[in-house]
C-alpha cells in the first residue's frame, strides 16, 4: 500500500491562533483553525495537562472564534472554560 501524503486533509491555522493565554493565574494554548477546503473555523483550548475542550459547532470567521474566546473569559474566566462540571470543586 502505497502512503499517499497528499491524501490527508491540511490544516489552515489561523493568525489569531495564541499559543499561550494567560489570565488568573491561568495558562491555556488557544488554537482557531479549519480544513483547507472547509470554510468554517474551529476553537479548541488545551489546558497544561493537554486537555482539550473544543467549542460545539463552528465559526464562520476565524474573528468569531476569537472574540467567543474572549467573550467566555470574560464571563466564566478561563478555569470556567476548563471546569469539568462532573468534577467536584
Amino acid at each position: 500500500m502505497i502512503d499517499d501524503d497528499d491524501s490527508d486533509p491540511k490544516i489552515v491555522t489561523s493568525p489569531l491562533t495564541n499559543r499561550s493565554f494567560s489570565r488568573d493565574g491561568v495558562t491555556v494554548e488557544v488554537h482557531i483553525y479549519r480544513l483547507e477546503h472547509d470554510e468554517k473555523w474551529t476553537l479548541e483550548v488545551v489546558d497544561g495537562e493537554n486537555n482539550s475542550i473544543v467549542w460545539d459547532g463552528e465559526f464562520d470567521t476565524d474573528g468569531d472564534a476569537h472574540d467567543e474566546f474572549l467573550r467566555t473569559v470574560e464571563t466564566e474566566g478561563v478555569d470556567g472554560i476548563l471546569r469539568d462540571p462532573a468534577r467536584p470543586n
